[in-house]
């Protein structure tokens, strides 16, 4: 679960969207209300996709666990966080069994329930959910499209190859033939330079003999 963006501030209930960033304030819009207000770098201010929650082994972001209860209820709202511990921490080891029970304190579930069911009511989470979900198709369909356009490079590749066979036979024949003939051309004004001379030669030896 992508939780990018939304904050909560100390001293003030809710959550809260950032809109938009300046130099030293963020200018963000309450979840609960809709009413945006600046908050300053003053103000202790914590982005829940920094969150994690203590367990046994590897610590698990806030968002996981969140997508764990999403995905437990069905898209619906989770337990109450007014709800007494006992019920709290039945309910979470359900949701997340190695919770370090330990470093994971009651307050820490009030919170995380209460976060939940602001962000599941107001439809954020579902809006989440459908972002990522269309982001996952387009990435799906970004990836299919370059082994489409292979797989009909290769089609057209395999029909072109008995016509490019069939060329390059053709081509030594005529290569060879291309080959034998200067060799005729050439063999024939040399017989009749050597049968010029013969006869020259036996001229001029008939002329001395007289």
């Amino acid at each position: 679960m992508n939780l990018t963006g939304i904050i909560s501030i100390s001293g003030k209930p809710g959550l809260y969207r950032v809109v938009s960033q300046g130099k030293n304030t963020l200018i963000v819009e309450g979840i609960h209300d809709g009413k945006r207000f600046p908050a300053f770098s003053a103000n202790k201010i914590s982005a829940l996709s920094d969150i994690s929650i203590f367990t046994t082994d590897e610590d698990v972001p806030l968002g996981e666990v969140i997508q764990k209860i999403w995905d437990k209820e069905n898209g619906g709202a989770c337990i109450d966080a007014k709800e007494d511990a006992n019920a709290m921490h039945n309910y979470f080891v359900a949701v997340l069994p190695n919770y370090d029970k330990e470093r994971v304190y009651n307050s820490d579930l009030k919170k995380l329930f209460a976060w939940y069911n602001l962000l599941q009511g107001s439809g954020t989470l579902a809006k989440i959910v459908e972002e990522t979900a269309k982001a996952e198709a387009e990435s799906k369909a970004a990836e299919a499209k370059p082994k489409k356009k292979a797989a009909a490079k290769d089609a057209v590749a395999e029909e072109e190859k008995p016509a490019k066979e069939a060329k390059a036979k053709k081509a030594p024949a005529k290569a060879a033939a291309d080959k034998k003939e200067p060799k005729k051309k050439t063999a024939a004004p040399k017989a009749k330079a050597e049968s010029k001379a013969k006869t020259s030669v036996r001229t001029t030896t008939v002329k001395r003999g007289a």
